[in-house]
């Protein structure tokens, strides 16, 4: 029973914190930026988004819903954002991954709760199927491994 209890101990500590982050970045097949931020939406009310990234101290405001806001001219039509079920946005960003800053801060706001994520250009991976399974189900990933160890242990 304590061997059970410190496998899932460790394997909660290292699955949840690397396929759990609030805000995900990828490239797409046809080289589109792909940028999910997840986060709990409220209910029957309309949630703000903006979508930026900074390279050194200038941030860049690529898509927003926010009134006053304005997206930079390099960006107008460039972009496009959904909504994600069950929470959270997804931004789109055509065309630009040949033209990416090296080192680039990703930064997306919705209804006043913010996430980033650093990553440099060469660390970009792929919007492959599984690593989405992955980063989206931590959760689950986790209560299966741990099903699975329990029940042949």
């Amino acid at each position: 029973m304590l061997k059970s209890l410190f496998v899932c101990g460790i394997l909660g500590v290292l699955l949840i914190p690397a396929h759990c982050d609030q805000i995900s970045v990828c490239v797409e097949e046809d080289n589109d930026l792909r940028v999910d931020c997840r986060t709990e939406l409220k209910p029957s009310k309309l949630n703000s988004y903006e979508f930026s990234w900074s390279s050194g101290p200038k941030e860049s405001l690529i898509n927003t819903n926010v009134s006053g806001s304005s997206v930079e001219t390099r960006f107008i039509d460039k972009s496009h954002v959904e909504e994600l079920e069950p929470h959270g946005y997804r931004m789109v960003l055509k065309g630009f991954t040949d033209k990416l800053p090296h080192n680039t801060t990703y930064i997306c706001k919705i209804s006043g709760v913010v996430a980033t994520v650093y990553m440099e250009k060469a660390q970009l991976l792929p919007c492959a199927a599984v690593s989405v399974f992955l980063m989206r189900s931590c959760s689950w990933i986790v209560s299966l491994l741990l099903l699975i160890y329990i029940t042949h242990s």
